[in-house]
């Protein structure tokens, strides 16, 4: 299990940081985690949760991010790139945690030896660097958020963004481009 994190970490409070045998987490330099209620005055609901939860999954935060009471969680990979802002409460989720069909999710709940990850959907999420993502967002599976991007709080984002692009709403879309 493989966590590795650079020099100038900044924790507020205690994170839950957690990964399956084979997965890895990757932090970069001088990066801020905060975890504690009164860390960030949004209010956040929890701690910040970093999770590769499948032997393969992978999360690499990049250089001068900042995290508030996040839930980012991989089965298969999430990439954040430097310089971005993660707002109070989000959700980066590159799954479905559980199968759409109902037969499926049977499966998976009768399943004794721990449930089989290939049945949960999942597609790789990419944060590209200056971005700025608003409290209580959610990045859905398969995201691609191009450089410079500013997703609005509460929007619930799925799909592929260009630079620049100011995105909000649910479903979310842009709405204007930054110059």
């Amino acid at each position: 299990m493989k966590v590795n994190y650079s020099k100038g970490l900044l924790l507020k409070g205690v994170p839950v940081i957690f990964n399956k045998k084979g997965a890895n987490i990757s932090i970069g330099e001088n990066c801020t985690i905060k975890s504690s209620f009164l860390s960030n005055l949004v209010g956040l609901y929890s701690r910040t949760i970093i999770v590769a939860r499948a032997p393969a999954a992978y999360i690499y935060i990049g250089k001068n991010v900042g995290i508030s009471g996040a839930t980012i969680y991989a089965r298969k990979g999430i990439i954040i790139g430097d310089n971005t802002a993660i707002g109070g409460n989000v959700k980066i989720l590159d799954n479905d945690f559980h199968p759409i069909e109902f037969e499926e999710r049977n499966k998976l709940l009768n399943d004794k030896n721990g449930g089989n990850s290939d049945l949960v959907p999942a597609k790789e999420i990419k944060i590209g660097r200056n971005c700025f993502i608003g409290c209580n967002s959610i990045i859905l599976k398969g995201t691609v958020l191009g450089e410079g991007c500013v997703v609005g709080a509460g929007a619930v984002v799925s799909g592929k963004f260009e630079d620049n692009s100011v995105i909000v709403g649910n479903p979310a879309k842009t709405i204007r481009k930054l110059k």
